[in-house]
């Protein structure tokens, strides 16, 4: 098991620690409700350095993106990032992940924990152009520093005005007392903030200046349970629940990140699949009834037959709601289509919805 470099504060501040994507991870601290509540209305920051970082360089990086990605990263300018999918072959995702462009000839891809050694192998399998590549996911870290207050709660912190930064979109400026560290307007809770990327040898000093200057917010260390209901409650996917090796981008409700005004692998297919219609969808649904959704749950029709299943579910601590993510055929894809989950003997009312769950007043 993997520690990050921050693994001994997270036990000193009392986390419950788990095993995650073959790191100690911490998965909650205070509490899941405490903590969402902390990030939706205030600051929170999270150590998700377990993420995984490849630099690609040199005058074909570009062309290799373009070929394993499905977004159009031509359109990057640089210091601008884009959420995407490499696709597989047979009509499924490898990964979801975010590219950046620091310049034409230098790029960084940001991918899940669970799927480093998958996507390095994956990537370097289809670099035949040349691009120079390096897996720096070992030795950089990934501080998540989420909520309404993380701008000014942060400023003190460095000369960049951070408020001015647009949503992905990053800098590379100094940060907690480190030189050239990546500033970046982005996150996986919808509240928004910053992710800050630094070498494992200086995030214990970001860490702590972060916590001083967030002190007077109320700023508190998240863990991975609240990570998960706050990108819930937005209809984020999550790699391994929600799309995965069988599941097409355009199912998941991907199609804005999947540009056919380039070729990429897999795109002929894909498009035919959009032209036909996929024959199922990602849906986002709401419990009518009390209860709390899980993922493997079955979703059944009014006749009780299995039309689909749950990938993700919860209590949702800002909607409070059971809530879930679940697969489903086309004709149960529209919002107000009524459904029902399967909680043990019982088959709860459900009604699929529109993303996000969470609105901001």
């Amino acid at each position: 098991m993997k520690n990050t470099a921050l693994t001994h504060i997270h036990e000193n501040l009392g986390a419950k620690m788990v095993p995650f994507a073959g790191y100690n991870m911490p998965v909650s601290y205070e509490g899941v409700n405490i903590e969402h509540e902390t990030v939706r209305n205030g600051v929170g920051v999270f150590d998700v350095s377990h993420m995984g970082e490849f630099l690609v360089t040199g005058p074909k990086a570009l062309e290799l993106i373009q070929k394993v990605s499905s977004n159009d990263a031509s359109k990057l300018v640089d210091f601008q990032a884009q959420y995407s999918c490499l696709p597989n072959e047979d009509g499924g995702i490898v990964d979801d992940l975010i590219i950046y462009r620091l310049n034409e000839e230098k790029w960084v891809l940001v991918v899940n924990a669970s799927n480093i050694e998958k996507d390095w192998n994956w990537i370097n399998k289809h670099n035949t152009m040349g691009a120079e590549l390096k897996n720096l996911s070992d030795d950089f870290s990934l501080l998540a520093i989420q909520g309404p207050k993380a701008a000014e709660a942060m400023q003190s912190l460095t000369s960049e005005d951070l408020s001015a930064i647009p949503f992905y979109h990053f800098r590379v400026a100094d940060f907690a007392g480190i030189e050239h560290v990546m500033i970046s307007a982005t996150g996986y809770t919808g509240s928004g903030g910053f992710e800050i990327y630094c070498k494992n040898s200086e995030v214990e000093q970001v860490w702590k200046k972060v916590m001083e200057a967030g002190a007077s917010y109320g700023i508190k260390p998240i863990g991975l349970a609240a990570r998960d209901t706050l990108r819930l409650e937005m209809g984020y996917c999550l790699y391994g629940n929600d799309i995965d090796d069988t599941t097409s981008p355009l199912e998941a409700g991907l199609g804005w990140i999947t540009k056919f005004n380039k070729e990429f692998i897999n795109s002929d297919a894909l498009q035919k699949e959009k032209e036909r219609g996929p024959e199922r969808r990602l849906i986002a649904f709401e419990l009518t009834e009390r209860g709390i959704p899980r993922q493997g749950y079955d979703i059944v029709d009014s006749q009780g037959n299995v039309i689909g299943n749950v990938t993700s579910g919860t209590m949702a601590p800002s909607v409070g709601k059971g809530i879930g993510l679940g697969y489903v055929p086309t004709i149960f894809k529209d919002p107000g289509s009524q459904i029902f989950i399967q909680i043990r003997k019982n088959a709860v009312p459900a009604k699929v919805v529109k993303l996000p769950f969470y609105k901001k007043d």
